[in-house]
């Protein structure tokens, strides 16, 4: 990856300091923003990190005027894993909430996505979409079929969570062959609400924009969501399949390559 037409500069970690970048932005998004924890937080570093995160690519989106410490230059992070490096690994991320065998066993190249952020004064701006056309283009050029990821609602409480979570299930629930399902011990039905009961504007704008962004690309969901209770979230899965993403969408994104 190299410098866009912006002055930002998007390209993938290569080094731990840029891996400590990647973690400083997740940080300051998970923990300080929205109150999530886990056992490999680092406070006095400000860092977010887990024990996946060597094993997975990290996409980086950087501003070098945002800070003259390399570590605040970092404004936006994709975690991506192939499957075929999944394969070799032992897992996927996904696996510790959803049952990914539908999935797996489709035998489709498989993109996982995961603890993605922007950081705050970016959002709204280019910074997404600049994120999302570097993804764009590593779809197109590692032939990526379907991407997946667990996708955040802010705040374990499902009730605030209802009528969004029935509406993805009722209206983007993922066909059966990819149907990958929550598992049982955090188990959360999205069947909350009947689907002539929900106000489709309410509805909408109650979910996060990263998951309207994957709908608009034609994202589905996997059945249920997973109640997160230690990063004090409810997340759903996202499943998009590549053949469903409209040529107008892929030309938006990658100025017209195939």
């Amino acid at each position: 990856m190299s410098v866009l037409e912006t002055h930002f500069l998007l390209k993938f970690a290569e080094t731990d300091d840029d891996l400590r970048a990647a973690q400083r932005l997740r940080y300051r998004v998970f923990v300080e923003e929205l109150g999530s924890d886990g056992e490999m937080v680092d406070h006095e570093a400000m860092l977010e990190a887990d024990r996946f995160d060597n094993d997975y690519e990290h996409l980086m989106l950087i501003d070098p005027t945002r800070s003259v410490d390399p570590l605040e230059q970092c404004v936006g992070v994709y975690r991506l894993l192939s499957g075929e490096k999944a394969a070799k690994i032992g897992r996927f991320y996904s696996e510790s909430e959803y049952d990914l065998a539908p999935l797996i066993a489709s035998g489709r190249r498989l993109l996982e996505l995961g603890r993605s952020c922007v950081a705050k004064e970016y959002r709204g701006g280019t910074a997404l979409f600049e994120m999302w056309a570097g993804l764009a283009r590593y779809v197109l050029e590692n032939d990526v079929d379907v991407l997946f990821g667990t996708a955040s609602f802010f705040g374990a409480d499902v009730a605030p969570h209802a009528e969004a979570l029935s509406y993805l299930h009722h209206r983007h629930l993922a066909p059966e062959a990819l149907r990958a399902r929550a598992l049982e011990t955090n188990f959360q039905t999205m069947d909350l609400v009947a689907e002539d009961a929900i106000d489709r504007k309410r509805a909408m704008f109650a979910i996060p924009p990263l998951i309207k962004a994957y709908l608009r690309l034609g994202g589905t969901v996997g059945e249920g969501a997973f109640v997160d209770h230690a990063f004090n979230t409810v997340d759903v899965l996202l499943i998009l399949d590549m053949d469903n993403v409209s040529p107008r969408q892929r030309a938006l994104y990658t100025g017209g390559r195939r």
